[in-house]
């Protein structure tokens, strides 16, 4: 059989040249479309409404309007929409990158928020969104949907994107609403995908306690598993490093062994059927704190700068195919007898998305208020709004999800499941383009600030401040850092009780400078190779 293939495709090589030359035109128009979106957004950089997201999505319904009109309507995209495309080259870039460059001190002091509105906030609104797609489309004649349909419903529309957000949102302006938008959005994306994974893996028809307990179980289980794999793959990549010190005769392997190592992570997760999303995010965050510290200056400088631009291209890439892929006319025209049910069930979507939104925001930022002592930690009902509308947005993993559960390779002609990858896409056009194009005005409202009018990414070499101070750290510069390790501290129990966040970050320095960078690295912790770039700093600052 392989040997009739193969004389069958040495018989037609016009065919093969033709099939690869087309993929080459495909893929310069793809390119040229990403260094138009980079410029475009670049120019509209100071819009009062436009962000880089929106302009990518734009750009690609244009591109998508072109090319439907240039084929006689045939097709819309240059590339056909894969899951393994965004889960296994686009996404890790991108969450890694945001452990990277987090600011760990704003990120570990909010943790147990972030993980209450990103774990618990998301269950929440998994329920709220499945019951209520339960309740309205078994009246709609959508088609045929199993219970595992709507379940999958409700986890793929928990999933947010907030980068919309975090792009107009500053980490100095505003440290406590960023921190909490940006830790929320990766823990929300980590829970939404592990429950839709468990949802599929389980005999939903058939649910008894006993499985509702083995769902809970298995979910605990992918959440601690995967961030521990996370943080074992960060802490190897940090001892390989510091033993052979690649530096000393090449920047470069020091480079493409740090890339390397978290994109092991991620696919390493993959492999062993974990959350890769929570692993490649503790990943980063774990070799910004000990990794980063034990290689050349010129690869702090080089690693920082590539993997920003990475995550920087992959996002551009998610929204222009998001906008181009929105104009499948396969999908429209299953659904096109019927716009009306179509438009109903995307408006109920978003409907609940608000609902289900608002019920967990404001109640468990209530909750969290309760146990916070200072104002200035505490989230107020500016933040809380901001917090909710960051949530609002739908995007690529809400695709990929959708594409995952209904569609066969990206293909369909099943009516109820049309309808539902049509009701997404118009929900992630509409959620990305109204309300990103209103969260500008809204954050300047709410936080009025001349410096976002301002705000631009730096472009200096330096050390990002996030990656020069403790991990867990609660102090505000190094200065009070090392004058705070001379106090006489009171007993371990009164600490804990009286400011139970401090004392664990107390106790984590501690245990971090007497063990963890002994045998890690990290600045100043290191024992010294002469000559290395870390003897030098240490130098500098002494």
């Amino acid at each position: 059989m392989a040997i009739g293939i193969l004389n069958s495709l040495l018989a037609n090589p016009e065919t093969i040249l033709s099939s690869d030359h087309s993929s080459v035109v495909s893929m310069n128009l793809f390119v040229a479309l990403l260094c138009g979106c980079i410029v475009v957004g670049h120019l509209l950089e100071e819009s009062r409404w436009m962000n880089e997201s929106i302009t990518a999505l734009a750009i690609g319904l244009c591109t998508g309007v072109i090319i439907l009109l240039t084929t006689g309507g045939k097709s819309s995209h240059l590339l056909v929409f894969s899951e393994d495309l965004f889960f296994n080259y686009l996404l890790p870039p991108i969450i890694f990158n945001a452990g990277f460059q987090v600011k760990k001190k704003q990120f570990f002091r909010n943790f147990m928020t972030i993980i209450l509105f990103g774990a618990v906030g998301t269950l929440i609104s998994f329920a709220i969104i499945s019951v209520g797609a339960i309740h309205f489309f078994k009246k709609m004649n959508i088609g045929q949907l199993k219970i595992g349909d709507y379940l999958a419903i409700g986890a793929i529309f928990s999933a947010t994107d907030s980068v919309c957000t975090l792009q107009v949102l500053n980490q100095d302006d505003t440290p406590l609403l960023y921190s909490l938008v940006f830790g929320e959005g990766v823990v929300n994306d980590a829970t939404a995908v592990v429950l839709f994974k468990a949802i599929q893996g389980f005999d939903l028809p058939n649910v008894n306690s006993t499985i509702a307990l083995q769902f809970v179980g298995n979910f605990l289980y992918l959440f601690i598993s995967s961030t521990l794999l996370g943080v074992l793959a960060g802490l190897l990549s940090a001892y390989i490093i510091k033993k052979l010190y690649f530096g000393r005769h090449s920047t470069d392997r020091e480079v493409a062994l740090m890339i390397l190592m978290a994109y092991l992570s991620y696919m390493l997760a993959e492999f062993f059927y974990l959350s890769a999303i929570l692993t490649v995010f503790f990943c980063g965050i774990v070799m910004s704190h000990y990794t980063w510290h034990n290689v050349t200056e010129s690869s702090r400088v080089t690693t920082k700068h590539a993997f920003a631009t990475l995550s920087f291209v992959a996002e551009i890439f998610i929204f222009l195919y998001v906008g181009m892929d929105a104009l499948d006319i396969e999908k429209w025209r299953v659904v096109s007898d019927s716009p009306g049910i179509s438009v109903g069930v995307s408006a109920i979507l978003l409907g609940l998305i608000l609902v289900g939104r608002a019920a967990f925001v404001f109640p468990l930022s209530s909750i969290s208020n309760l146990t916070k002592k200072a104002p200035r930690d505490k989230i107020d009902f500016k933040q809380q709004v901001t917090i909710w509308w960051a949530g609002l947005m739908r995007g690529a993993v809400s695709m990929a999800l959708a594409y995952n559960q209904f569609t066969s390779y990206g293909h369909t002609q099943l009516r109820g499941n049309a309808m539902m990858i049509t009701s997404t896409i118009t929900v992630v056009l509409f959620s990305t383009v109204v309300f990103g194009l209103m969260t500008k005005p809204l954050i300047r409202i709410l936080f009025p600030s001349p410096k976002h009018l301002n705000r631009m990414l730096s472009t200096e070499p330096s050390t990002p401040k996030s990656l020069s101070v403790p991990l867990l750290g609660n102090v505000h510069d190094l200065e009070s850092y090392e004058s705070e390790r001379n106090l006489t501290r009171p007993t371990s129990l009164r600490m804990f009780l009286s400011t139970p966040s401090h004392t664990v970050h107390y106790y984590w320095r501690k245990f971090d400078n007497a063990f963890m960078r002994p045998m890690f690295g990290g600045r100043g912790f290191v024992p010294f190779v002469p000559g290395s770039p870390i003897e030098q700093n240490d130098q500098q600052w002494h």
